[in-house]
């Protein structure tokens, strides 16, 4: 393999799983502050419709980035299947070497 081939795809195993994660992290982050925002409504007693434009549009927020999140995921899907044709990879571990950088779901908790 030629070394232009091998940086690459260094660095695409770098920057994928570091795109899928900082997309769920933005997921979680948008999350919590919808939490905290209707949190803080009912805590302090304000009428229902107090907010309400913005929390419609942390909600777009969110639906947002869960579409951003499928086409990286797709896009990933694309790269491995590139790498298969013309690199001849076996792609099979793909998604565990993805997740290893991945933040585990209780500890971001």
């Amino acid at each position: 393999m030629s070394q232009i081939m091998t940086a690459m795809t260094a660095r695409l195993e770098r920057d994928v799983p570091l795109a899928e994660g900082s997309i769920d992290d933005a997921l979680i982050a948008v999350s919590s502050l919808l939490t905290s925002v209707v949190t803080a409504r009912r805590a302090t007693g304000v009428p229902p419709t107090t907010g309400q434009r913005t929390i419609i549009r942390l909600a777009n927020a969110q639906l947002s980035l869960v579409k951003v999140s499928g086409d990286i995921h797709r896009a990933h899907g694309e790269l491995a299947d590139i790498g298969q044709e013309k690199a001849g990879y076996d792609l099979r571990e793909c998604p565990a070497q993805a997740a290893a950088g991945a933040t585990p779901i209780a500890s971001a908790a």
